[in-house]
């Protein structure tokens, strides 16, 4: 996997400028919202927040801190969703989704323990990762990529349910993060 060419696809799907009412994150750029930003250090306005900078955030905050990185060494499609998901909803909820998905997936503890779903991925959730996948294969990681999609999309209807202002960025977000 090529990961600054998935960050840069990354960045060009988010877009440019936006600070749309009814959206809680505020002004962003690239997808990097204001508060982010300037907990990098950037002082300035964000209709101009440079796209290296932008690229730069992802790759520390969104990619190598939350452990994605280490993911990708087992599954680079399965990291690549969750670095979407993470950029979207956090860098936590990726990785709850998927410890959730591989306490269902461990036969009730026959191919490894349950591990917290704590959205820290340490040695235990590594360690689970790698059973999985001894166990299951390649396949493994597309039946995980398909079970984060369906928790993160379940997401999208709670938050949209929740909050009616969140209705005007439901369809977007299937159209360009569930799939």
């Amino acid at each position: 996997m090529k990961v600054d060419a998935m960050l840069d696809a990354l960045v060009g799907r988010e877009g440019n400028y936006v600070n749309h009412p009814s959206d809680r994150g505020g002004p962003t750029r690239w997808g990097v919202t204001e508060q982010v930003a300037r907990a990098f250090g950037y002082k300035g306005e964000m209709r101009v927040l440079p796209r290296d900078m932008a690229l730069s955030i992802y790759r520390e905050r969104y990619w190598t801190a939350p452990k994605f990185d280490l993911v990708a060494q087992r599954y680079p499609r399965l990291a690549e969703e969750m670095l979407d998901t993470g950029v979207n909803m956090g860098q936590t909820v990726p990785a709850k989704f998927l410890q959730r998905a591989l306490n269902l997936f461990n036969r009730r503890g026959d191919y490894y323990p349950d591990i917290a779903p704590d959205g820290i991925l340490g040695r235990m959730s590594f360690a689970a990762l790698d059973s999985f996948r001894q166990r299951r294969g390649e396949t493994g990681g597309e039946v995980l990529r398909k079970a984060l999609d369906c928790l993160q999309g379940a997401r999208y209807f709670e938050i949209a349910e929740r909050d009616q202002k969140q209705e005007d960025f439901t369809f977007g977000w299937f159209d360009k993060r569930i799939g």
